[in-house]
């Protein structure tokens, strides 16, 4: 995975790029990923339908740089004092952002099955999100509560996978002791060398 620095347009691209991708998120909250199209962005985001076209293509190429344009953030886990305690904050806040009534983070999510393109740039902000939150194991390690052998991708993977699973694949009901619980089972086995290679 690149480490370089997600690159941000400035001045007018700057603005019209946020017009557009302010656009793909009300159109697909509003209408739902069928009725999205190029055409009815541009008229959302009151730009030149070949402004569009040119630069997105089509709307695989919107969904991917509305999901590219979340690897922009400042985001870091949360130093909670336990790796129980920094996996729980992690499930909270997937709960949170995926159980929401107007989820946009669901909603992309859910429309980048239907483009390889938005595949793709989901697979990046998943990464990106998943190597932000190493130090949550860095720390675990420091504190000597798991094997300095753990590798964070497969621990990380492990507490959190089962909401995504729950939420977008099984459409159950989640609520914060499933969160809890997993982070919970996860730290559980971390300590005991579950994350570590043989």
């Amino acid at each position: 995975m690149s480490s370089e620095p997600v690159r941000r347009p400035g001045g007018r691209t700057a603005r019209i790029r946020a017009a557009v991708l302010a656009a793909v998120e009300a159109e697909l909250l509003d209408r739902g990923f069928d009725a999205l199209t190029v055409d009815s962005v541009a008229e959302r985001a009151g730009v030149h339908r070949a402004t569009v076209y040119r630069r997105w293509q089509d709307v695989g190429g919107l969904l991917a740089d509305a999901l590219d344009a979340g690897r922009e953030d400042s985001w870091r886990p949360p130093d909670e004092g336990s790796l129980a305690a920094d996996l729980t904050a992690l499930n909270r806040d997937v709960l949170v952002h995926l159980t929401a009534p107007r989820s946009l983070s669901r909603a992309l999510i859910v429309a980048s099955f239907r483009s390889a393109v938005a595949a793709e740039a989901l697979r990046r902000f998943l990464d990106d999100r998943y190597r932000r939150s190493h130090v949550v194991v860095t720390r675990a390690v420091a504190r000597g509560e798991v094997p300095a052998a753990t590798v964070p991708r497969w621990l990380l993977v492990a507490a959190t996978a089962p909401l995504y699973h729950e939420i977008l694949l099984l459409g159950g009901a989640v609520d914060d002791a499933l969160a809890v619980r997993n982070a919970v089972q996860a730290a559980r086995g971390a300590a005991a060398g579950a994350y570590a290679p043989d």
